[in-house]
């Protein structure tokens, strides 16, 4: 196809945006909405990815050592557990210090504690681990280590939140498909239509012995032309969106960080990738709704 001829069917497909108003700011609309829906729900699910994964760096698991044990011993231990491959950090927690922080929790007990032959807090160590679905596994290979009494770790409350991960990367699956689906289904109509209107002139196209190519290509460039504008307008609204939302949490930061809101996605770091996704989106979604809308249409 010599360029000029090219030149003319990007004219001709732009073109038809403008002159069919009504249905390009329908396409325009639905792909908007979809695409913001998207984009603000991958932004989302990246923010409760570092939540659960904040959360998860607070489980810990606790080995208790048997009691007087030579620093020999404690030095193993600490071995131990730096080298296991599912460990994020390591704590030390002594006994005196255990015996000190009980004491300061409970002074009306001071007068008993006084009558104790010797401190009955054991060493502690403060293990939290990288990947919380294996805690079960992590634990038992810790009881195997010389010298350690006791294990214990939050396995109810780590199941939850691996069952709560799957189940929000389930549903944003889901919904991410679901939106792909529908924004193909709207564009396939709206562009279906746009055909239609102009059927007549497609079949004389045909006659005078057009290709199929050269007539699909107009409406190709409309849909692609309408999805390139649609994610550009939508990266826009997405960002003020979600930066509307980091200042109403910006507001009283402490609630949040209890509950592991901190170190949240910002905007600024994701911005072009963000918009490169939701313009070669768009234009993904405008041209596949467009080839399956002019398939039969073409045919004379």
């Amino acid at each position: 196809m010599r360029m000029s001829n090219f030149s003319y069917l990007v004219k001709r497909g732009v073109g038809s945006v403008f002159r069919n108003g009504m249905m390009s700011i329908a396409s325009f609309s639905v792909l908007l909405v979809s695409l913001l829906l998207m984009g603000l729900g991958v932004l989302v699910a990246m923010d409760l990815n570092i939540v659960l994964s904040n959360i998860e760096e607070r489980n810990e698991i606790s080995v208790y050592v048997y009691g007087d044990v030579s620093d020999d011993v404690l030095n193993h231990i600490t071995d131990a557990l730096n080298a296991n491959p599912n460990r994020l950090g390591v704590v030390f927690y002594s006994k005196e210090d255990a015996w000190a922080d009980k004491q300061d929790e409970m002074p009306e007990m001071a007068e008993l504690f006084e009558y104790l032959p010797e401190n009955p807090m054991p060493h502690t160590f403060r293990v939290t681990v990288k990947d919380i679905s294996r805690i079960s596994e992590t634990a038992e290979e810790f009881r195997t280590i010389e010298g350690v009494e006791k294990v214990t770790a939050p396995y109810d409350f780590a199941s939850a939140l691996v069952d709560i991960r799957n189940t929000l990367s389930v549903i944003a699956a889901a919904i991410l498909v679901a939106m792909i689906f529908t924004s193909i289904i709207i564009v396939y109509n709206a562009i279906r239509s746009s055909v239609f209107a102009r059927k007549k002139e497609i079949n004389i196209m045909k006659v005078v012995g057009a290709t199929n190519a050269f007539v699909k290509i107009p409406f190709f460039i409309e849909g692609m032309f309408i999805g390139v504008a649609a994610g550009g307008a939508s990266w826009f609204v997405t960002k003020v969106t979600y930066e509307a939302l980091i200042r109403l949490f910006e507001g009283d930061i402490t609630i949040w960080r209890i509950f592991g809101l901190v170190n949240i996605v910002q905007f600024d770091d994701v911005m072009w990738y963000l918009l490169a996704a939701n313009c070669i989106l768009g234009a993904f979604l405008g041209a596949v709704g467009t080839i399956i809308s002019t398939g039969k249409y073409v045919k004379v």
